[in-house]
């Protein structure tokens, strides 16, 4: 068989796998056995990528950090006693108190996208990627950082995960312009969605879960209703691609933000805008809200805090751009992580700056 020629070749650049040491012979042996039984196809779906196929890569993280990474995610535990930032294939955990880097939790993407803390309080979903090669969203221990189950594989980077409040469900935005719900206890597709013509960028779920909400590259949100996924309505008022989205609890308003460095508020029922739109001070790239307000972290170095009832501002000042916030309204803090690495922790209420420090061990 050629496949056994190749694996078993001399010489390096005949040899398969590509720039890899020589298989062993229990490898070899072992395809030589499939391919004398008749080289059956045992399986799930023929038309999978081979890279979907194959078991989920085991990553690992550098010891020392030249220097910071861009802090693309954040969140706190669900005591807000500690920060989950991300890393290079990793999350780093700090004390949200002082920045005492607590913990180091591996195996993930090159480039942590979103962290999301489960109900059970248990699990952390982390969404992440290599851009242009894979992405998957993978559900971790919280305490050890072991990696529970991997879901929504993809060959290109997920942006977003967010679970339904009391209903077990995963949204995940991928950037084949997919929005999937996903059984969070099993890792089944609940639901795949195809409504978006470009990257989905953002998810989030009303506080009752009744309904979930997708931002997209496409320059357009999309309401949905959750229990059947049915689509309820359009916001086309962007005039960029939209990178973030908040539904208010009951689900009936929403508000998003994106490259046209704006914050726009519509009516979740029927698509259209409501109220006045906020400028800021440069492009949105992620949104966080505690109801009240939304958070946007923006090109315009600064996370800007803006009241839905009234639109007043507050700006949160950074060295450079944030790309990530996080809130966490029990204990009033926000944290925010930018593009030079340094991660910053704000008072929620009066926007007084607590710490900042690098995110690197």
């Amino acid at each position: 068989s050629p496949i056994v020629a190749r694996i078993r070749a001399t010489d390096p650049d005949e040899r398969m796998p590509p720039e890899s040491p020589p298989l062993p012979a229990t490898a070899v042996a072992a395809v030589r056995a499939w391919l004398a039984a008749g080289a059956a196809f045992d399986g799930g779906k023929t038309s999978e990528p081979l890279a979907m196929v194959m078991p989920p890569r085991i990553r690992a993280s550098p010891a020392v950090y030249p220097q910071p990474v861009p802090v693309t995610a954040v969140a706190f535990s669900a005591d807000g006693s500690r920060l989950h930032v991300g890393g290079y294939h990793e999350l780093l955990v700090f004390d949200a108190a002082d920045g005492r880097l607590a913990a180091r939790l591996g195996n993930v993407g090159q480039r942590v996208m979103a962290i999301r803390f489960l109900a059970d309080g248990r699990t952390i979903a982390v969404a992440g990627g290599e851009p242009g090669r894979e992405g998957d969203v993978r559900l971790l221990d919280a305490a050890t950082g072991a990696v529970r189950r991997v879901i929504a594989r993809s060959n290109d980077v997920v942006f977003d995960v967010a679970e339904r409040p009391g209903g077990g469900e995963l949204a995940v935005a991928g950037s084949d312009g997919m929005l999937r719900v996903i059984d969070a206890s099993s890792g089944s597709e609940l639901r795949t969605i195809s409504s978006h013509g470009d990257w989905v960028t953002a998810v989030a779920w009303s506080d009752d879960g009744t309904r979930l909400a997708s931002a997209s590259r496409d320059r357009t949100v999309k309401v949905f209703d959750a229990a059947t996924g049915e689509l309820v309505s359009t916001f086309s008022g962007h005039t960029g691609p939209v990178r973030g989205v908040a539904l208010s609890a009951d689900g009936r308003r929403g508000c998003s933000t994106g490259d046209d460095k704006k914050l726009l508020q519509w009516n979740a029922d029927d698509g259209k805008a409501i109220g006045t739109a906020v400028t800021l001070g440069g492009e949105g790239l992620r949104l966080a809200s505690d109801g009240a307000r939304a958070f946007i972290a923006n090109g315009g170095r600064a996370v800007t805090a803006v009241d839905l009832a009234r639109g007043s501002t507050v700006s949160l000042a950074h060295t450079d751009w944030p790309l990530c916030v996080a809130v966490h309204p029990a204990t009033g803090r926000l944290a925010s992580g930018s593009i030079d690495g340094e991660v910053r922790v704000f008072t929620l209420g009066d926007g007084r700056l607590v710490r900042a420090w690098p995110a690197k061990p």
